[in-house]
């Protein structure tokens, strides 16, 4: 069992808040942290890496890393860390950044195996997709087998046929190494796909805690479907008007009225809502 009481006075776009989080994860689980920009996420997994200071008790299966008397230095700390930015050492060859961690090149082939990058071992960094290098960056955070794995927007640079085939990755891997996870994610698609509880915060404390189904799914009302997204434009097409909406990787046309099409804007972000009981899958 992993026990954590995170407790840390941060300054966010709104002032000074408490980022104040008491948890109880079992072993092995996959959980998704989720809330809005400067809400504590990232900070949550800096200190559980070590990499910040705060007031806080983080136990670890019985090892404790940190409370009033001890302060575990990351490199101590059994982690793998996958930044949004890949943080791989250019000067070094696929293979290399993940030898440099641990010198065990039967889990560096078997870790390569799996994620497809086996053909490209002996590449400089450089010469890599952003995906591929988000791969090794992967590959290279579980190459000593840690007890935590912490994964902050690992994929939210990528495009989205990129993003399911890594998501499949992490999912495998995860499985592979029974290591638990913590993710950092504002996709509901990929949370959904990955975690097996979501942890939502806002303002540094914990406002939602359950499986992806029960916080993924609420909504209000009688609605059906519920998706934001920013208005595009606005054209009058003969007699009706068309607000033409980016939600997520899609850009979707909506009738709308007249009264409407005067009261919105360009770059407004909207919620888009439909009652439809019988919808169409193709």
């Amino acid at each position: 069992m992993i026990h954590l009481e995170i407790k840390k006075e941060l300054f966010g776009s709104s002032g000074a808040m408490e980022l104040l989080v008491n948890l109880q994860i079992q072993e092995g689980d996959f959980v998704a942290l989720s809330g809005k920009s400067g809400s504590g996420k990232t900070t949550f997994l800096r200190i559980l890496a070590g990499l910040e200071k705060s007031q806080s008790l983080i136990d670890i299966g019985g090892h404790v890393w940190q409370n009033q008397k001890t302060f575990l230095p990351p490199q101590k700390r059994e982690i793998g860390f996958v930044f949004q930015d890949f943080a791989l050492f250019p000067n070094m060859s696929v293979k290399e950044n993940l030898l440099f961690v641990n010198n065990d090149e039967k889990l560096a082939e078997k870790l390569l195996e799996i994620t497809e990058l086996s053909e490209l071992q002996e590449r400089f960094p450089a010469f890599l997709s952003g995906g591929q290098k988000q791969r090794v960056s992967l590959c290279r955070a579980l190459m000593n087998r840690p007890k935590l794995l912490l994964l902050d927007e690992p994929l939210s640079a990528l495009d989205v046929q990129m993003r399911e085939k890594l998501q499949n990755e992490i999912l495998m891997l995860h499985k592979e190494f029974h290591t638990t996870t913590i993710m950092v994610s504002h996709d509901p698609s990929e949370i959904y796909r990955l975690a097996k509880r979501v942890i939502v915060l806002n303002q540094g404390k914990i406002t939602d805690d359950g499986s992806p189904k029960d916080v993924l799914l609420k909504t209000s009302g009688s609605q059906k479907f519920s998706f934001e997204g920013e208005i595009l434009d606005i054209q009058k097409v003969d007699v009706i008007y068309v607000a033409i909406i980016a939600i997520g990787q899609q850009i979707v046309e909506i009738v709308i009225s007249s009264l409407e099409a005067q009261n919105l804007k360009r770059g407004q972000i909207v919620r888009v809502s439909t009652k439809a009981f019988m919808p169409t899958l193709s």
